[in-house]
């Protein structure tokens, strides 16, 4: 028989809400392999956190009870969040993606190693933290290589703006850091600019560690500059 998760909830917060009306991803029905079906049918369970309108308790979600938490946004096939987890395993982990195909194989890779410190989301990055964090969880937000709608017209699109950078903040835990990677110039020039606009986080020299993606490799032999960056909210 299958394990469900028993979650506690704790009390929506009172601040105001970012209420994007622009989605920063479209939904295509891209293609998944037997194997990433095979893994959402035998493995969402112990690993999936369902959509809903309560905020959770993180510190419930794991077997681990450390209460270090990591989240990765988009975290594309997982290579990065496994990664994390297999290394860190006193650490906890949660990502959130849209793509099934990539949520497959996070989860091929998730039983594979036996992970017990990985839960994962399949929604909008802005409806999970709206609706289903409360404020001052995560140790760390990780945005690595999110869509850069690259035509002009797209812009409004992206995810990374001044009012989603104030949704992650309040989602942070005093002196955690946002640690963010684009492959696209003009796309790392606004962010760059948007945090060094907002008085609540400092840039770090010191960037933290992180694993080289087959998205990343791909930009790499394109020609393109990898830009990263790692900033730190000043609240004490």
């Amino acid at each position: 028989m299958k394990k469900v998760l028993s979650v506690n909830f704790v009390k929506l917060s009172s601040k105001p809400k970012f209420a994007r009306t622009i989605r920063s991803f479209v939904r295509r029905s891209g293609r998944i392999t037997e194997a990433q079906k095979h893994a959402w049918e035998k493995h969402w369970v112990p690993y999936g956190i369902e959509s809903g309108a309560e905020i959770l308790d993180l510190s419930v979600l794991f077997e681990n009870k450390n209460q270090r938490f990591v989240l990765e946004i988009g975290f594309g096939n997982g290579e990065n969040l496994i990664d994390c987890a297999k290394n860190d395993p006193h650490s906890n982990f949660a990502g959130i993606e849209v793509y099934h195909s990539g949520i497959g194989q996070c989860l091929i890779d998730a039983n594979k190693y036996s992970l017990k410190n990985l839960r994962l989301f399949c929604d909008d990055a802005v409806d999970v933290l709206n609706k289903q964090i409360a404020n001052e969880s995560f140790d760390m937000i990780n945005i690595f290589f999110p869509d850069p709608w690259p035509k002009k017209r797209h812009h409004k699109r992206r995810l990374i703006t001044k009012d989603f950078i104030s949704l992650i903040e309040s989602k942070l835990k005093p002196n955690a850091i946002v640690h963010i990677c684009t492959d696209w110039d003009d796309y790392a020039f606004n962010i760059k600019t948007l945090f060094n606009s907002m008085e609540e986080f400092k840039s770090l020299e010191k960037l933290p560690r992180r694993l080289q993606t087959k998205f990343e490799k791909k930009g790499l032999a394109l020609g393109h500059s990898i830009h990263e960056f790692a900033f730190q909210l000043l609240r004490y």
